[in-house]
């Protein structure tokens, strides 16, 4: 938990012995909230996540959000600058301090490109999947998983560096499952942990004697690579509309007959969204291809200069 120490009163909040200035709201879901807060020290902007912790689980939660968050220090992977916990009456609300990232989300962007009736270029969709790719290299590499990859935990920082965040769901990328007990033990997990319009199939009805890894963000990576392409989620509208994601993801997804896309992008979106976990490839694979991507499109843009 850190050496920590909280005293809030309105309009600070003193974390590790520093204090901060709020200065507004930013957002807020379920039992959390988000507000822009200044150091006091340093006058630089952070996120201030505030989560309201009922009971003992969700603490724990709480800190292995924290422990996730120290496991890395990469530019592609939000960074934890400190936390704490206060006591609320019978309850205790944690304390994450994040950078603050001006540009907002993906998906604010892609909000922004629909609104215009605009597009997202190949050649920027190939830079940000790439910088998301590196950043699934760092997590896969050390044997674990995101588990809630979306266009909503994707930060952009400057020249569209992304930036993953959320790390509340992440654990280790292989669960061998021995049973239906456990089977169904990481189905509510999952339906619990893992967006519904960005979770793999394999999570919805999970096999009684089967090993889930970390093949399951590949899935959500070909989700956020389509939102950009066509600027919302393949399964999106489904959800919105209220009929079963979980059927229509056991069926490959449908490229729309009118993309603007270059046919290697299109193959490398089905490739990433293959129904059978067996059948998608590593993130390895994947930067690779991306990066052999990335300099054709380049070099076709400038022939058409």
């Amino acid at each position: 938990m850190g050496q920590a120490l909280c005293i809030c009163s309105r309009g600070t909040v003193t974390i590790e012995n520093k204090k901060y200035f709020f200065i507004q709201k930013l957002g807020e879901g379920g039992f959390s909230f988000v507000d822009l807060i200044e150091g006091h020290h340093d006058g630089k902007f952070y996120a201030l996540k505030r989560i309201l912790c009922h009971d003992e689980e969700c603490r724990k939660k709480v800190l292995h959000e924290v422990e996730m968050h120290r496991l890395f220090n990469h530019p592609n992977i939000l960074q934890l600058t400190a936390h704490c916990f206060i006591k609320k009456g019978q309850k205790c609300e944690a304390l994450l301090l994040l950078p603050y990232i001006s540009s907002g989300t993906l998906w604010s962007v892609l909000e922004k490109l629909r609104d215009e009736n605009s597009y997202m270029p190949e050649e920027r969709i190939l830079h940000i999947l790439e910088g998301i790719c590196v950043a699934l290299k760092v997590i896969h590499d050390r044997d674990y998983a995101h588990r809630d990859i979306k266009p909503t935990n994707v930060l952009l920082d400057e020249d569209d560096r992304p930036v993953l965040m959320d790390l509340g769901s992440m654990n280790k990328a292989r669960i061998e499952i021995k049973g239906s007990r456990e089977a169904m033990i990481i189905q509510d997990w999952a339906a619990e942990h893992c967006t519904v319009s960005y979770r793999a199939p394999e999570l919805f009805a999970v096999k009684s004697h089967c090993i889930i890894d970390e093949r399951t963000d590949i899935w959500s990576l070909g989700c956020v690579l389509y939102s950009m392409m066509f600027l919302e989620g393949p399964y999106d509208m489904i959800f919105q509309k209220g009929d079963s994601v979980a059927l229509a993801v056991q069926n490959a997804v449908t490229i729309p007959a009118d993309s603007r896309y270059s046919l290697s992008l299109q193959h490398l979106l089905s490739s990433l969204m293959a129904v059978n976990p067996q059948e998608r490839p590593s993130i390895a694979w994947i930067l690779n291809q991306v990066k052999q991507l990335h300099p054709v499109i380049i070099t076709q843009n400038s022939c058409r200069t």
